[in-house]
């Protein structure tokens, strides 16, 4: 059976709109909404018009009870963030971690699991400056894909593909270092494309949709502020400062072109989720009203790339 038609399809594509919750909470800043319920994240996500939500730390672990808060909300599970350490972790010990997420994920119905590296990451320390990531270089990157292609596989077995996420601050960070991953995985190692991740770590999503747009089953939108990035000093500033500064913003708020993201994006097929996933400081920047801007700028530039959006 196919999914309520929010707006229809010129193309014969369509996607789904999802939101992250933190926007309402930032798990690696407290201070950042920590207070916020999530019933009220879960309300405002809804009211935005989303309707599928990730994962984040005041969510269930427990399958019914997930499935019960997110169906009272009238809300899908999409996804989720994975801790991952299979640079430099073994195979079976990487297996046994994720699996209790995979279980979850499987029985709630996620379409994907979002694979972040996270051996030796700054992305959660706010004393450590950008530049002090771990780098790709560093480490045996064949060996690496191998690994990740056998856990990706191994996801993939319980019906959660995994999506590879690039990210600021994690040895998987630059468009170069995507490069490296993608060559040397399998094709069950996806890929998420982080349109903002990109853009701060000096990528191009233009490019990137076109190298491996058959691999990407995963989107998540976020805005950059310019002029926030420009004054960003790498060797000084933390990722998470950068956060409270507001490099972030939702689509249609920033310097990124969403109207040629959806229409490349459009021409290499891709279906799947669209996720709105903006980290900023909720007191400056007020989550629903957010959450609102960047579902319009979404759905406008949807629809000029002749997708449609289902429910």
């Amino acid at each position: 059976m196919s999914s309520p038609i929010i707006s229809s399809s010129a193309s014969g594509l369509n996607v789904r709109l999802g939101m992250s919750p933190i926007s309402w909470s930032n798990d690696d800043l407290p201070q950042l909404g920590g207070d916020t319920s999530l019933e009220t994240c879960l309300i405002e996500t809804r009211e935005a018009g989303f309707t599928g939500t990730e994962t984040g730390g005041k969510f269930p672990s427990d399958a019914k009870a997930l499935e019960s808060v997110l169906r009272s909300h009238d809300l899908a599970l999409v996804s989720g963030w994975y801790s991952g350490t299979m640079i430099s972790n073994d195979i079976a010990s990487e297996k046994r971690r994720i699996t209790p997420q995979l279980e979850l994920f499987r029985d709630v119905g996620a379409a994907v699991i979002v694979y972040g590296e996270t051996f030796e990451t700054v992305q959660n320390q706010q004393d450590r400056a950008l530049a002090s990531r771990p780098k790709l270089a560093d480490f045996d990157a064949v060996v690496y894909g191998r690994n990740l292609t056998l856990l990706a596989e191994y996801c993939a077995d319980y019906g959660v593909p995994l999506t590879l996420h690039h990210h600021m601050g994690t040895a998987v960070e630059s468009e170069a270092e995507i490069d490296i991953m993608m060559n040397n995985t399998g094709e069950a190692v996806n890929l998420l494309l982080d349109t903002g991740h990109l853009v701060f770590a000096g990528g191009n999503n233009a490019s990137v949709i076109s190298k491996y747009g058959n691999r990407i089953n995963h989107v998540h939108t976020k805005d950059i502020r310019p002029d926030i990035l420009a004054g960003i000093d790498r060797d000084n500033k933390s990722f998470l400062d950068c956060v409270l500064d507001g490099v972030f913003t939702v689509p249609g708020d920033g310097m990124i072109d969403y109207d040629d993201v959806m229409q490349r994006l459009a021409d290499v097929g891709y279906e799947g989720w669209v996720i709105v996933e903006a980290e900023q400081d909720p007191i400056k920047a007020n989550p629903l009203i957010y959450a609102k801007k960047g579902y319009d700028a979404l759905m406008e530039a949807l629809t000029k790339a002749g997708y449609g959006v289902t429910y």
